[in-house]
């Protein structure tokens, strides 16, 4: 285990790389050093791996991603857009002076790719005053980030271990039914930016039959590779980074990070992946988004429910606003219940992550609403329509005037 303390001081910010990027001997060296470094706070995005931090350590995050929710009161949630996370790390508002990074071996320039996960860990890396690697020699190297020099880390701990595997539940039955709405909604030739999961999976693979698709998004998964592979991503008509899949990070089954490298696919920056300027330049932008709850008016929670944080804002508004305002239509994909209860609702449980100005299309299992043009007294009983029919009635009956404005 690499000794961490001549490097962390008492009062520091540590931050490390998110989901297969995580740094997890570094941060494991963390937890078990922190009695003797001292008072800490931590930054990390979606953790695939379940610990509880030792006593005094707060764990800072822009959502409850992954094992995170798992922290509750231990978790400290902040509140942004994922494109206004380089400005935070900019700004000294989340914890950065130091980076615990996982990297690939040295090419012959000397510099490790920061491989699978550039996304913030890119943007974090320029303002943090220590870096601390692990070289994982089963990193790819890929394309897009130029990467950081060994010489720049203030220790190294090489490891040889898999990265970790995307393991989601496999899309049943009422996936299968959202993905084939959303299907006819995408046209050949459209951009697509995706989230991660069972129901992202199935709509990704509901896309087969499609021509030319382009991908611009966050994070890319076994769906988004199959496609490319199978000649349904071309990107051939992207207004830019034509040819290219562009994304920020992977999570994949091992035989596909193994690809990535001779893949058309490159890593960028979460300043260049969210940024709304270069969004405004995707013309035929799709974004299809999840959420926890939709209300009766088209106002997106995708954060909390019933007062516990399950979310996050994360890239969700930076890509709606974009595919609403200057892209071809912003998709909100959901099923109707969860266990119970419907997930169209007269009031969010909690706040409003994506506006409904932002909202073009919701879909679930029972059909698709229509929102973009649609004048507030008509939203509910269009909304009302793709919720489970046993909610249908008391959605409507609750629904009124006053409500919607």
């Amino acid at each position: 285990m690499l000794d961490l303390r001549p490097h962390v001081r008492p009062g520091d910010g540590v931050w490390w790389g998110q989901a297969a990027a995580e740094a997890t001997p570094l941060v494991d060296a963390l937890h078990e050093q922190f009695a003797d470094i001292g008072d800490v706070r931590a930054f990390c995005g979606i953790s695939p791996h379940r610990r509880t931090p030792p006593d005094g350590l707060t764990v800072v995050s822009y959502g409850a991603m992954g094992q995170l929710r798992s922290l509750r009161e231990r978790l400290e949630v902040v509140p942004a857009h994922y494109s206004t996370l380089p400005r935070l790390f900019a700004q000294r508002l989340l914890p950065g002076d130091v980076g615990l990074v996982q990297v690939a071996p040295p090419g012959p320039d000397g510099t490790c790719s920061l491989g699978i996960g550039v996304d913030y860990s890119a943007d974090a890396a320029r303002y943090s005053r220590t870096l601390v690697a692990e070289v994982n020699h089963r990193m790819p190297v890929t394309r897009g980030e130029p990467g950081i020099p060994l010489d720049r880390f203030a220790a190294v701990l090489e490891t040889d271990r898999p990265l970790p595997a995307l393991s989601d539940r496999a899309p049943d039955d009422v996936d299968a039914a959202i993905a084939a709405h959303v299907a006819d909604l995408v046209e050949d030739g459209d951009t697509i930016q995706i989230g991660v999961g069972a129901l992202p999976n199935a709509i990704l693979a509901g896309l087969a039959g499609h021509r030319d698709l382009g991908v611009h998004t966050g994070m890319i998964t076994d769906g988004v590779l199959r496609l490319v592979e199978a000649g349904v991503v071309t990107g051939s008509r992207k207004e830019i980074d034509p040819g290219v899949v562009m994304t920020g990070m992977a999570l994949c089954s091992p035989g596909l990070y193994a690809s990535l490298p001779g893949l058309p696919v490159e890593f960028r920056p979460a300043g260049y992946t969210h940024g709304a300027a270069v969004l405004a330049r995707l013309g035929r932008l799709v974004s299809v988004n999840a959420a926890l709850q939709i209300d009766l008016t088209g106002q997106v929670g995708s954060e909390t429910v019933a007062g516990r944080y399950l979310g996050g804002v994360g890239g969700q508004a930076d890509f709606s606003g974009a595919a609403a305002r200057t892209g071809a239509r912003s998709i909100i994909a959901l099923r109707s219940c969860a266990g119970e209860s419907s997930t169209v609702v007269t009031a969010l449980d909690g706040p409003v992550t994506t506006a409904r100005a932002d909202v073009d299309v919701v879909v679930t299992e029972h059909g698709v609403a229509h929102l973009r043009g649609c004048p507030l007294p008509d939203r509910p009983r269009r909304l009302a329509a793709i919720a489970d029919p046993r909610h249908r009635d008391a959605l409507l009956r609750a629904a009124s005037p006053k409500g919607l404005r």
